[in-house]
């Protein structure tokens, strides 16, 4: 689910740690986003953050977990404006 808002758009996600490669999966209205790394020390989220900001070339800074940062469903924050990214973001997401 994306809703925009003064800041960008937020998203909830749900992330599957410890796969064989990072993507992207639509599950009816759920996104599921899949992450190599591990969930120890944060990994998960860094490695998250990583992979949204280079699929989408969003800076990593503009990229914000607000809630579920020990969860595997998370509300991510990206902060933008560019219209282009905003629409890929929906397509996407």
């Amino acid at each position: 689910m994306l809703k925009q808002t003064d800041d960008g758009i937020v998203a909830n996600i749900k992330i599957s740690p410890n796969a064989k490669k990072n993507e992207i999966i639509r599950e009816g209205e759920f996104v599921k986003i899949k992450i190599t790394a591990q969930p120890i020390d944060g990994k998960a989220n860094k490695a998250l953050v990583e992979f949204l900001s280079k699929y989408f070339k969003i800076p990593k800074t503009s990229i914000k977990i607000l809630k579920g940062e020990t969860s595997k469903e998370k509300t991510v924050l990206f902060c933008t404006s560019d219209e282009q990214k905003i629409n890929l973001l929906k397509e996407t997401l």
